[in-house]
């Protein structure tokens, strides 16, 4: 089982990265970068409480494993 500290982190990181290509995004079709800020941040905060939530569950499944 992965320990909530893990699952954090790779959802850290993982969030960074779409805040990024989010914020690109939204630049280019609001041509506004405080916007397409905005819009990236909202969906990285969304994003990150839902993957954390994601991965808990899935760590709680035992269908599948091996062992």
């Amino acid at each position: 089982m992965e320990t909530r500290r893990r699952s954090v982190v790779k959802a850290i990181v993982r969030n960074v990265m779409g805040l990024v290509t989010m914020t690109v995004v939204g630049l280019i079709a609001t041509g506004s970068a405080t916007v397409g800020g905005v819009v990236a941040l909202v969906n990285t905060a969304i994003g990150l409480t839902m993957y954390v939530i994601y991965e808990r569950v899935w760590a709680g499944i035992s269908w599948g494993r091996n062992g």
